[in-house]
């Protein structure tokens, strides 16, 4: 099920355009500048990023877009952690080695200690607050714990988000105030508190934020697909499904695959054989066979060869043996019976 995220009236931000540009060397330094120094990878050459920018008193909210798909690197941050939430499409962010998928709809908090990465799919669309830590400092002093304590990655959990995307809607609301005058000032302090003091609330009522690959291994040795159930168990393969149809093409191993679903190795076997009955490594290129299916029944001219290497198959006589095997025919006989 969606976030209400999707709900969420930005019109207030969209009257605040920072710039919108097709030049990847603009489009660097602009979020550069606004955001915070960073590497940026471009993959692809499908350019068209456009900033909105508006500041509150001490927040700020952000939403960009790149267009194209990119990596991104950014310095440690300089007094400030961000929350990231997806509009549309999917984000990855590693920070400190912890890894998590962001699918539509979800929200992270991000403070890196030593290194950040994120990863966006081509035409995203991310929200983004920018919230100083000396915000986080004041609230500290009524118990909360204080920036040094917090994680460097923390996934909101899913019962938070219709609460927390309530405060963002308040923000936002905020900004179509005429002139944010003096009368306003303590009403609007209070909603940036009440958003920071809400995130901490989060921390402290959450026993693990998001587990990286070490913490996925201390768990992993007394974890099975049994011990997950109901709805926790969909929202894994849920994950685990997003992750691998934004990456129909990337090399993935299991390790990956388990990580985008957020449990162990074994678990993933587990949880895999029991819903699709076939291991996760089966999964991917069932998930990528019918892809290229698709491709070919919806488009009958496609060339098969750069279709399977587009769909991550790079030794065609085992890409033939697999479709053949999933749907009875070989491709150039799904490609015919559409002529």
């Amino acid at each position: 099920m969606l976030n209400t995220v999707h709900a969420l009236s930005l019109e207030p931000l969209y009257r605040r355009r920072v710039f919108q540009s097709t030049r990847k060397v603009d489009c660097h330094a602009q979020v550069a500048n606004e955001l915070s120094e960073h590497d940026l990878f471009w993959k692809g050459d499908d350019v068209d990023t456009v900033l909105f920018k508006a500041a509150i008193q001490q927040l700020q909210i952000f939403m960009l877009k790149y267009g194209a798909e990119v990596i991104v690197r950014p310095r440690l941050f300089n007094g400030f952690a961000l929350v990231h939430m997806t509009l549309s499409g999917t984000a990855e962010i590693e920070s400190d080695g912890q890894k998590v998928c962001i699918p539509q709809g979800k929200t992270a908090l991000i403070a890196p200690k030593r290194n950040l990465r994120l990863w966006w799919q081509a035409g995203s669309e991310q929200l983004i607050l920018k919230v100083p830590l000396a915000l986080f400092e004041e609230l500290s002093a009524m118990g909360q714990p204080g920036p040094s304590n917090m994680p460097s990655l923390f996934l909101l959990p899913q019962q938070a988000a219709p609460h927390w995307d309530l405060l963002i809607q308040s923000l936002l609301r905020v900004l179509a105030l005429p002139g944010q005058s003096e009368g306003h000032g303590e009403w609007i302090r209070h909603f940036e508190r009440s958003a920071a003091q809400f995130l901490l609330s989060q921390l402290t009522s959450t026993v693990q934020p998001v587990l990286g690959v070490s913490g996925s291994a201390q768990v992993a040795a007394s974890e099975s697909g049994d011990s997950l159930v109901g709805a926790g168990k969909l929202q894994r393969l849920d994950m685990l499904e997003r992750y691998i149809r934004t990456r129909l093409c990337a090399p993935l191993a299991l390790a990956d695959l388990a990580s985008a679903a957020g449990v162990s190795v074994r678990a993933l076997n587990a949880l895999c054989h029991q819903q699709y009955g076939v291991a996760p490594m089966d999964l991917l290129r069932n998930i990528r066979l019918d892809a290229v299916r698709e491709r070919l029944l919806t488009h009958p001219g496609a060339n098969i060869t750069d279709t399977a290497f587009e769909f991550g198959f790079g030794h065609l006589g085992r890409f033939s043996a697999y479709y053949r095997e999933r749907f009875g025919e070989l491709p150039k006989q799904t490609r015919g019976g559409m002529r």
